[in-house]
């Protein structure tokens, strides 16, 4: 069973049709900003993006050379492995309606060429409501895919909270949980992250906290999810970069700490015809400083928002700025609406 409210469930369809901009933006702090002036001398440079799924690519998207270029500056890009990874899906009926996710192993490989992120570069986090959608057996085929890949997982109860990477002279510690889950407690309990409390999480250079919180199709945060925030923030935690929302949330300064409520989807996760609020996602990348003053805090982040075009059985990614017509029009004002 899943631990969805009642309400949440019956506002499901509503909100996705309609993604709702209720909640007001007050608080919010500017889509970018530098916080250290002068800027250091040295920054190691990390890329958050949205989702990862097949369930509206039926093969890689296009990607605009913006977009790819931007990904290539990163030092570790890290993101949301929203499909499980199989070979064949189990939940056959659910992954052809769209309730159950699902891709292969050749489709995530040919989407991170496409976009231009080499493996070793990228980190996926498995702690989300979706990823036991084809079972126990094709959770242990997720975990395995992405070792054979080379991508690092974080989210697995097995690995611990925290799982560090070295980043030239920074140790960068990252920590993946799910609020949310689709199935029973016991198939998540020892495999997914459900741990939210920081207090017991090492200490590195940098901390970042990668959560699936939150209500889906909703621009702006619930008062729960921006206490977790605070919380979070207050126990040590530098950075936050959250998923589930599907739409483009806002940026908040809690005092040193950063916090991105959600970025959207990166490829998408929902139904391949998906009204257009639902398309914007965001590329969250933030500088944090290598220099021995300012070891570990944020130098600079800025999001740098993109549509999904569809284009036949696959997502073409575009940055606003390459948008035309009235499309960019109506997008713009949503961001608008967003970020102060």
């Amino acid at each position: 069973m899943s631990n969805y409210p009642l309400s949440y469930k019956l506002s499901w369809l509503p909100r996705f049709l309609k993604p709702s901009l209720g909640g007001g933006g007050d608080g919010f702090a500017p889509m970018a900003a530098r916080l250290i002036e002068p800027p250091p001398m040295r920054t190691v440079r990390l890329a958050f993006i949205g989702d990862i799924s097949a369930v509206a690519n039926s093969s890689a998207p296009d990607c605009d050379p913006a977009i790819k270029a931007l990904l290539g500056t990163a030092d570790l890009v890290i993101g949301n492995c929203e499909s499980p990874v199989v070979d064949r899906p189990s939940a056959v009926l659910g992954t052809r309606l769209g309730t159950h996710h699902a891709m292969s192993e050749r489709f995530l490989t040919e989407a991170l060429a496409a976009v231009g992120i080499a493996h070793e570069k990228l980190v996926l986090s498995l702690a989300n409501n979706h990823v036991l959608d084809q079972g126990v057996a094709g959770f242990d085929e997720t975990v395995a895919a992405l070792k054979r890949l080379g991508i690092r997982s974080i989210g697995l109860a097995a690995d611990g909270p925290v799982q560090s990477v070295k980043l030239g002279p920074l140790n960068v510690g990252l920590a993946a949980f799910t609020l949310w889950r689709n199935a029973d407690e016991d198939l998540f309990a020892g495999r997914v992250s459900m741990a939210s409390d920081a207090e017991r999480w090492p200490r590195v250079d940098h901390l970042c906290a990668v959560p699936h919180w939150d209500w889906e199709f909703r621009h702006f945060p619930r008062a729960g999810t921006k206490a977790l925030a605070r919380r979070l923030a207050g126990q040590g935690v530098g950075l936050i970069a959250g998923h589930h929302a599907h739409v483009l949330q806002p940026v908040e300064r809690i005092g040193k700490t950063i916090v991105a409520y959600g970025l959207g989807d990166f490829l998408g996760t929902a139904l391949a015809r998906q009204p257009w609020p639902g398309r914007i996602g965001g590329i969250f990348v933030v500088d944090v400083s290598a220099d021995e003053g300012s070891r570990g805090a944020i130098a600079a982040y800025r999001m740098y928002p993109f549509v999904r075009l569809r284009s036949g059985d696959h997502e073409r990614l575009v940055p606003v700025e390459g948008l035309d017509g009235a499309i960019r029009g109506k997008v713009e004002g949503r961001l608008g609406a967003i970020f102060p």
